[in-house]
């Protein structure tokens, strides 16, 4: 598998990650909308989860940027 490729794959992975962050955010939001403490865990959790793999995809990317020089 080429470098290209699995650059496309972790990116398409963070993607899919991402997305599922956001399918469970949408689930629990029910049961969490009866608490306004449950209301800001789902929300810090669901943003420290992206914020991490936006890190993570940002750090591949500059890894790729650096490798292509």
């Amino acid at each position: 598998m080429t470098k290209t490729a699995l650059h496309l794959l972790k990116g398409v992975g963070y993607l899919i990650s991402t997305f599922s962050v956001v399918l469970l955010a949408i689930v629990s939001w029910k049961s969490a909308s009866q608490s306004p403490l449950l209301i800001a865990c789902l929300l810090v959790g669901v943003t420290a989860s992206l914020a991490g793999m936006f890190c993570r995809w940002l750090t591949y990317e500059i890894e790729k940027r650096r490798e292509g020089k």
